[in-house]
C-alpha cells in the first residue's frame, strides 16, 4: 500500500476540518435562534404560538398559524407551476435539441438564475399584479401572483441539476434500448427518466428550498396579510415576509416571537428535506434495482 504524500494529507484535512467548521456553524447559527426564542415559547406557550389564528404584536397575540398555511400554498403552487416545466424543458435541452438550440437555451437560462430577487418582484408589482387583477378581481395580490413569481425564479435551479442528472445517466442504457427495439421517447420514458430520477429529486429539493426561503420577491406580490386565505387569489404573509417585515422595530416578547416564527420556519424546512431525502432514496435503490 503506497503511503500519502504531504500534500494529499494536507488536502484530505482542509477539507475534514472544513466540514466540520461548516457543521459548526449551522449549529451554532441553529442555537442562537433557539436560544432567542425560548423566551416567546416560555411566555406564550409553543403549540399556542404554532397553532394561534392571530398575529397582532400590539395586543401580545402572536400565533403563526396563517403564516405556515400561506408559506406551505405559496411554495406547494410554485412547485406545481414549475415542475413539469423544468423537468419538460430538462429532458429537451439534453435528449432532442440540437446542438445550436441548446448553446442558446442553456445561457438564457443561467442568466434567469442570476437575475435579482428584487427584480422579480418589482416586475412582479408593476406587471403581473394589475394582469392578476384585471383577470381574476381583487387586488391582485394573492397566492397566485406569488407563487408565479417563484415558479419563474426556481426554473432555472431545477433545470440545470435534472439536466445533469439525465445527462449522467450511461449511454450504454440508451444504446441497449434503442437495440432492443424501442423508440427515442419510449427509452426516454422507461429507461433515461426512471436512472435520473434520484438526481431530479434533488433538483426539486434545491427548488423548495428557493421557493420557501424566498423574502423579497414574496413581500412584493403577496400582499403580506396574515389569514388563513379562502383561495389562491386572496392575499397571504409567508414566515420570511414576516421576520423581514417586522424585525427592524420589533423589541420584547415581538422581537423574540420573530425568532419562534424562525424556528417554525427551520422545521418545516427539516421536515420537507427528511420526506424528499425518503423519497430520494427510495426511488434511488428502486431504479438501481431496476437498472
Amino acid at each position: 500500500m503506497e503511503s500519502k504524500s504531504f500534500d494529499e494529507i494536507l488536502i484530505e484535512k482542509g477539507l475534514f476540518i472544513t466540514a466540520i467548521l461548516s457543521i459548526f456553524i449551522i449549529l451554532v447559527i441553529l442555537v442562537f435562534i433557539i436560544s432567542e426564542a425560548v423566551p416567546a415559547f416560555q411566555e406564550y406557550g409553543f403549540f399556542h404560538f404554532l397553532a394561534g389564528m392571530v398575529w397582532s404584536p400590539g395586543d401580545d397575540q402572536y400565533g403563526v398559524l396563517p403564516m405556515i398555511v400561506g408559506s406551505i400554498y405559496v411554495t406547494l403552487l410554485s412547485l406545481v407551476m414549475a415542475v413539469p416545466l423544468s423537468l419538460l424543458c430538462a429532458i429537451f435541452m439534453e435528449e432532442v435539441a440540437p446542438n445550436k438550440v441548446r448553446l442558446i437555451l442553456k445561457p438564457v437560462i443561467q442568466t434567469l438564475a442570476g437575475i435579482p430577487s428584487v427584480v422579480y418582484g418589482f416586475f412582479g408589482l408593476t406587471v403581473v399584479v394589475p394582469i392578476i387583477r384585471e383577470s381574476f378581481g381583487g387586488t391582485g395580490f394573492s397566492i397566485f401572483t406569488a407563487a408565479l413569481i417563484l415558479a419563474v425564479m426556481i426554473l432555472p435551479t431545477i433545470i440545470s441539476v435534472s439536466q445533469d442528472a439525465i445527462k449522467a445517466v450511461p449511454h450504454e442504457f440508451k444504446e441497449a434500448a434503442l437495440g432492443l427495439g424501442s423508440t427515442h421517447w419510449q427509452t426516454i420514458r422507461h429507461i433515461i427518466f426512471p436512472t435520473a430520477l434520484p438526481g431530479i429529486i434533488t433538483a426539486i429539493i434545491l427548488g423548495i428550498g428557493r421557493a420557501i426561503g424566498e423574502t423579497l420577491a414574496v413581500i412584493m406580490v403577496a400582499g403580506n396579510v396574515a389569514q388563513i386565505p379562502g383561495s389562491i387569489f386572496e392575499p397571504v404573509r409567508t414566515l420570511t415576509s414576516n421576520i423581514a417585515l417586522e424585525m427592524g422595530y420589533a423589541t420584547g416578547l415581538h422581537y423574540n416571537a420573530l425568532f419562534g416564527t424562525a424556528v417554525v420556519l427551520f422545521l418545516i424546512i427539516i421536515v420537507l428535506l427528511v420526506i424528499a431525502n425518503y423519497v430520494q432514496n427510495k426511488y434511488g435503490i428502486d431504479s438501481n434495482g431496476g437498472s
